[in-house]
C-alpha cells in the first residue's frame, strides 16, 4: 500500500456500525486508543471490514491544532 498521507495508523477493527448509507468504523491503533471514521457502506463492504481484521486509519488534514487545559 502506498498513500501520500503522512499519518497511516495500523490497528484492529473494533466495531462496524452499519447504517443505511454510511458505516461507522472504529479502529484500535494502540491499547485504549481508538480512531473512528464514517465511510460509505459500499467502501466498508469493498474493504471487507469486520471486527478483528487489521486495517489502517489514514489521516489527511491540512491543519492540526494544539490545545491545553
Amino acid at each position: 500500500m502506498k498513500v501520500s498521507a503522512r499519518n497511516a495508523l495500523k490497528g484492529t477493527v473494533k466495531s462496524v456500525v452499519t447504517g443505511a448509507v454510511n458505516d461507522e468504523v472504529t479502529i484500535e491503533v494502540a491499547p485504549g486508543v481508538e480512531v473512528t471514521a464514517v465511510i460509505t457502506k459500499a467502501s466498508a463492504e469493498n474493504l471487507g471490514l469486520e471486527v478483528g481484521k487489521e486495517a489502517y486509519a489514514v489521516v489527511k488534514a491540512s491543519d492540526v491544532m494544539v490545545a491545553i487545559d
